[in-house]
């Protein structure tokens, strides 16, 4: 449980750190929650008029997932090594990994530096699964780009590529169900923090992709 509890820490910490926030105020001098929809992350730093900084923000929001879970596969070498002939197979020890993955993801979005108000995660998940998990992830970003393509809704995307992830993910490596149950509570929180974009997508409200810039009443979430 100690392992479990450092990987924890760890990983929340480096999902806290807000990168939009940070870039944006270092190199335009404001404050990007007061900007678009208010969200730090790589989506609205874009919107905001500062594409290049909207790249570097899904890098390294994507990296920091990639630097939690690293951290975790690494502890988890050195304190649970996995013997041959072990009763516990040795494909339970992704459960830190995916323990590494959920705390990186809540840090995104509830930052301990902001006064616990982040971003949707899906950068920070991207690269948490890409490492876990990445034939799910390479379904997912078909999924995400076909469906941005045929109607424009990056949130649409975002939220049916998270939908399918956990599913594409037991099919392709069916690993030990509590590392799954990780994986899909990830994706619900991910999927419950688009439910503004949800409400706007049902009502026909929503901004897309290539669209008119919207107004902070329009995509505020």
């Amino acid at each position: 449980m100690t392992l479990y509890f450092i990987v924890a820490i760890i990983a929340y910490l480096l999902g806290s750190i807000p990168f939009g926030y940070v870039l944006v105020k270092i190199f335009r001098g404001e404050d990007i929650r007061l900007s678009g929809s208010g969200n730090i992350g790589a989506t609205n730093v874009a919107r905001s008029g500062a594409k290049g900084l909207g790249v570097v923000t899904l890098l390294l929001d994507a990296l920091k997932g990639v630097a939690a879970v690293w951290i975790a596969e690494i502890m988890t070498a050195r304190f649970m090594p996995c013997h041959p002939g072990f009763e516990i197979s040795c494909v339970e020890d992704l459960r830190p990994a995916a323990t590494a993955a959920l705390f990186a993801v809540l840090g995104h979005m509830f930052p301990v530096w902001l006064k616990f108000k982040g971003g949707k995660g899906v950068a920070t998940a991207l690269g948490v699964f890409v490492v876990l998990f990445p034939k799910a992830v390479l379904v997912s970003l078909a999924i995400f780009i076909l469906v941005v393509a045929l109607t424009r809704y990056i949130s649409l995307g975002s939220i049916l590529a998270t939908i399918a992830f956990p599913i594409a993910a037991w099919f392709f490596y069916q690993t030990h169900y509590l590392s799954l149950l990780l994986v899909a509570i990830t994706a619900a929180l991910i999927i419950g923090k688009h439910h503004a974009n949800i409400g706007r997508l049902l009502a026909g409200t929503e901004s897309r992709f290539g669209g008119k810039k919207p107004s902070n009443a329009e995509s505020k979430a």
